[in-house]
This record gives structure tokens, C-alpha cells and sequence, in this order.
């Protein structure tokens, strides 16, 4: 390791999640702000607006061959963020459920689907799930019962998805078929006392580094399970992790905090020894079109 995480930015989110690099550029969320965010390359300069949505906004992804354009969690489900601010969505599978739901983290798999998680505002016992995005835009759920989903993250394989279970305290790995996007039967990969399992990244040796929300840590876990690492911020709630080659970012949050200190809610930054990949992307079909919009999500 090298040194400890700094802050980067100026900027101070209320809840600073679901940050990638895509490979040209470093992308993030403040989710019940509703923004999509840039870190410009200058590491002192303020984080710049990409898009605001008047609904909470959880993660995107690039869509692959459409310049500027994201899918995104957003709202009660999944829309497309075009160049120009524009939103065509492709399915509000939370619109009418009760309690009231929105959408949170969410990632792109190596075979270019995209998957996201559904909470209830209040993180109610069970109101989660998790949905998939095919590659002609049908969105699918395909989990349920979920408190506070996080992650997804997925090895380079496309073969194994980490997902986070952050109200239990539990992280588990699901067997993924590339071909179908078809999940198998789940095992434990870390529960986590003292704190709630949040963003995840996976780094090219196969490590799980993963935000640990009110501890003040990121911790690197090995393929089998095992602690390897603990990285100690000042700020008590991070958030989302992401690679950008041997660079670790972390975003924390200051939402629920009584006596947010300086750094809460900070970009943190460290050099690390394993590096990463950028974030996949979603790939649509050719035919798919600039928006395809089923009416709802398939249950």
C-alpha cells in the first residue's frame, strides 16, 4: 500500500455512491440529490454535473457505441440518460409498490448487462430486489426479499456476482451464467460485524474491496473470503469503491449524521498494489433502438 486515502475534491455529498471509471472518465452519484457527477482530471477542482434528475439517482453505466449516453438507476426503476439531459425509461417496477421504493446501486456485467437493486426509502425488512437488464432492454427481477441491496460487483469471468445485503450485514457470491444472465444457488462470502457491507469493486486478482458503512473502513477481501486489508478514512460512512487502474476511490457519505465531520462526505483517494479493470458497459442490440421502453418490468 501506499500512504493513506486523502480527499481529492472540495465537494462534500450528502450521499456520494455507485462511482466508476469508465476508462476516459471518473463518474459518480449523490443519490438522493439526484446528480450524475465527473471528477475532472485536475484532482483539486470541483466535481462537475453531468445530469440532475428530479428523482434519486443510484448508479449508471456507459452504453457501449452511444457517446454520452448512461442506463441508469433512477427513481422507482431503470431509464436511459442521453447527451443532452434527455430520460426515456425503459421500466418503474417500484412505481405502485408500497412501501414507497427507489432504486440504489447498480453495475454493468463483463457480458454487457445491467443490474440494479430496489430499496424501501426507510430501508423497510424485505421491500429489496434485484433486477437485470437485457440486452434488448427487458427488465427482469430476478431477486426479491432484499433489504439494503449493494454491489452489484462481478469477476472478470462474468462467472460470479458479489452482492450485498448491507441491513444483514452479509455479502454473497452467486454463480452467473454469462449466456443467460441466469443466477445459481448463493453462498456466504463475508458478514460483517460492526458495520454494513456498501459498494463493491473487484481488482484483477480477483480481491473484493468493499466500502463498510459506518466504520470509517475499506476493506480488501481475498477471493476465498478472507480479510487481507483494512484502510482507515476520517469520515464515518463510506460508501462506493472503484479502480481506476492501481488507484482506489471511495466515496463516503454525510446524510444521518448529527455532527458531520470536515471530511464526511468527501472523495477519498490511495494508491493500491493490485490494480483493477474500468467498469463494463451495457450493450444493447443493434435493433434495440435509442430507447426500447417495455411498459413494465418482467416479474
Amino acid at each position: 500500500m501506499t500512504g493513506d486515502p486523502r480527499p481529492t475534491r472540495p465537494d462534500r455529498l450528502e450521499l456520494g455512491e455507485g462511482i466508476r471509471w469508465t476508462g476516459g472518465a471518473l463518474v459518480l452519484v449523490d443519490i438522493l440529490e439526484g446528480r450524475l457527477l465527473t471528477a475532472p482530471e485536475d484532482p483539486t477542482a470541483p466535481l462537475r454535473t453531468l445530469a440532475e434528475l428530479p428523482v434519486p439517482l443510484g448508479a449508471v453505466a456507459p452504453v457501449a457505441d452511444r457517446p454520452g449516453t448512461w442506463i441508469a438507476a433512477a427513481g422507482t426503476g431503470i431509464c436511459l440518460l442521453g447527451p443532452g439531459g434527455g430520460t426515456t425509461w425503459l421500466a418503474r417496477p417500484e412505481a405502485a409498490a408500497r412501501p414507497a421504493r427507489r432504486m440504489n446501486d447498480g453495475t454493468a456485467d463483463p457480458s454487457g448487462r445491467f443490474w440494479a437493486g430496489s430499496m424501501g426509502y426507510d430501508a423497510d425488512e424485505d421491500a429489496g430486489s434485484l433486477y437485470r437488464v437485457d440486452h434488448d432492454g427487458t427488465v427482469t427481477r430476478v431477486l426479491d426479499g432484499i433489504t439494503v441491496p449493494n454491489g452489484p460487483a462481478f469477476t472478470a469471468d462474468g462467472r460470479a456476482m458479489y452482492l450485498a445485503d448491507s441491513a444483514r450485514g452479509v455479502v454473497r457470491r452467486y454463480p452467473v451464467d454469462p449466456a443467460t444472465g441466469g443466477l445459481g444457488t448463493p453462498t456466504t462470502f463475508v458478514t460483517v460485524d460492526g458495520g454494513s457491507p456498501d459498494g463493491m469493486a473487484v481488482d484483477d486478482e480477483g480481491g473484493v474491496w468493499m466500502a463498510v458503512w459506518g466504520t470509517g473502513t475499506v476493506r480488501r477481501y481475498r477471493p476465498d473470503g478472507e480479510l487481507d486489508r483494512t484502510l482507515r478514512l476520517p469520515a464515518a460512512q463510506p460508501a462506493g469503491v472503484c479502480l481506476q487502474g492501481d488507484v482506489l476511490h471511495i466515496t463516503t457519505a454525510r446524510v444521518g449524521l448529527t455532527r458531520p465531520g470536515p471530511d464526511d462526505g468527501a472523495l477519498f483517494a490511495v494508491r493500491v498494489e493490485v490494480p483493477g479493470p474500468p467498469a463494463a458497459v451495457y450493450r444493447p442490440h443493434p435493433d434495440a433502438g435509442p430507447g426500447p421502453a417495455p411498459a413494465q418490468a418482467r416479474a
